[in-house]
């Protein structure tokens, strides 16, 4: 058991626990992240980003490589990582990376299929429908890292999504193995119900105003005396309980794993609403408090959140103005074809909706930067991760893969920098950034080193030399 066990107290005041032989139950309370926890979550884009491409310029990565700062994302007005410029620090931007393999008939569905797993396509299913031919990142970090509970029971990733599903192409990013795609849940109020419950908030505030004043101690006493009761509990762990009740003796801890009432309830009045594109931005946003609450309680060690379906059909609002949808302003026509009547200022349209994209990430930044913990801020234990199936809109490439990551899983990866991972002039395949994410946070490999062997066994092993910290 690697995490640690929790009494609540009225009001959700909660007083960490030592580590007890005697308590291995089934169930396991909810917590604040020890000082090693670490986590990844990974946002997902459709459709590429408007980059170089053909006669169309480069509107999204930095203008040059090297250190970045605030003051240089800010100069790159016209670039869509400049939304980005208050995280300038905390930056690593990785350029060169590709998918190693072919799509089955379908781009969209085969640059899914490749995004987190770095495996092959299938050949049946095909097309739209094609699968990956392994599990995703996500999947392993949660298999190796989360805590399993004696029954053998494991929190899996949590998995969730924003915007409709059109039915071409739903959930692309989650595997649990070859072919065996998770589903996202696209509601924020079930996710949020499913994971942290629903207390009367009349109850809580009564409780909390009756106890504002008590200890920590005197919060969890009765719990405490019944603990102390059990006689499954050893001469050590009696100990360990005296010594951790008197080192907190006058310590008030308040971790409250719950939003505020008013964010639930705009939760629960979105239920009915969550597939109309309108509101994408704003689940996005609920789908990250979320991401941010589950990893501020330790909940479980990888996230993930797709933002549209397979070939993003939202028609996003630019200015006040409702937008094409997506995917056809990525054809730069009015068409999910080759043919049809081009679109205004189609590429300009692209960059804006990297730009929102962009922001939506800084929201996810910008919760996760708001638990403060003893050695700095929740982004700085984990890794957050901007990515997207594709490469480029009009030519759906799948080279140059843009990865956009936050936050140095407590100093293991570089911040702070924009860097270009290619070898001997060659992209990388993306199996070796999986690695180098899957690593910072923890996971090992099969002899037990940093993890250097995910995704399709034909593809080489290794890590990104140049993402790691000296």
């Amino acid at each position: 058991m690697d995490r640690r066990r929790f009494l609540f107290g009225l009001g959700g005041a909660v007083v960490a626990l030592p580590f007890l032989e005697g308590l291995r139950d089934k169930k396991r309370a909810h917590a604040g992240p020890s000082p090693d926890f670490k986590f990844a979550v990974f946002m997902r884009q459709a459709n590429g980003v408007a980059q170089a491409e053909g006669t169309e310029p480069d509107r999204f990565w930095p203008s040059a490589l090297g250190a970045l700062t605030t003051a240089s994302l800010t100069a790159d007005s016209n670039r869509a990582v400049s939304e980005l410029a208050a995280y300038a620090d905390k930056l690593l931007l990785v350029k060169g990376v590709k998918y190693n393999f072919p799509g089955n008939g379908c781009g969209h569905s085969g640059g899914g299929n490749q995004c987190l797993t770095a495996a092959k396509v299938s050949d049946t299913p095909s097309g739209n429908k094609s699968l990956a031919m392994g599990e995703s990142i996500d999947n392993l970090i949660a298999r190796k890292l989360n805590p399993k509970a004696v029954d053998g029971s494991q929190e899996e990733p949590l998995t969730l999504y924003a915007g409709r599903m059109s039915g071409y192409i739903n959930e692309v990013l989650s595997y649990r193995a070859a072919k065996t795609l998770r589903a996202a849940e696209r509601n924020p109020y079930n996710a949020y119900k499913r994971l942290f419950g629903l207390p009367d908030p009349d109850a809580v505030a009564a409780a909390r105003k009756a106890t504002e004043r008590k200890s920590v101690n005197d919060l969890v006493r009765a719990e405490l005396d019944r603990l102390r009761k059990n006689t499954g509990l050893s001469k050590a762990d009696h100990d360990r309980l005296d010594l951790h009740f008197t080192s907190i003796r006058d310590l008030e801890v308040k971790l409250d794993l719950q939003l505020p009432a008013t964010r639930v309830k705009e939760m629960e009045l979105m239920s009915p609403k969550v597939a109309d594109p309108i509101n994408i931005e704003e689940i996005t946003r609920m789908q990250c408090d979320i991401i941010a609450l589950a990893m501020s309680g330790g909940l479980t060690h990888a996230a993930t959140l797709q933002i549209g379906d397979g070939n993003d059909s939202t028609e996003y609002v630019i200015g006040g103005v409702k937008q094409p949808r997506f995917h056809q302003i990525t054809h730069r026509i009015y068409s999910d074809g080759a043919t049809g009547d081009p679109i205004p200022d189609a590429f300009e349209k692209h960059h804006q909706i990297d730009r929102i994209h962009a922001r939506m990430f800084k929201y996810l930044l910008d919760k996760l930067s708001a638990y403060k913990l003893p050695t700095g801020t929740l982004l700085d234990q984990g890794v957050a991760v901007w990515t997207n199936d594709l490469a480029t809109g009009p030519g759906h490439r799948y080279d140059n893969l843009p990865f956009v990551i936050a936050g140095g899983a407590g100093g293991y990866l570089k911040q702070g920098q924009y860097v270009d991972a290619t070898e001997a002039k060659k992209l990388v395949t993306n199996n070796r950034i999986l690695n180098t994410l899957g690593a910072a946070v923890g996971v090992k490999n099969a002899a037990g080193g940093p993890l250097d062997d995910f995704g399709d066994p034909s593809l080489t092993k290794g890590q990104i030399p140049v993402m790691l910290k000296a």
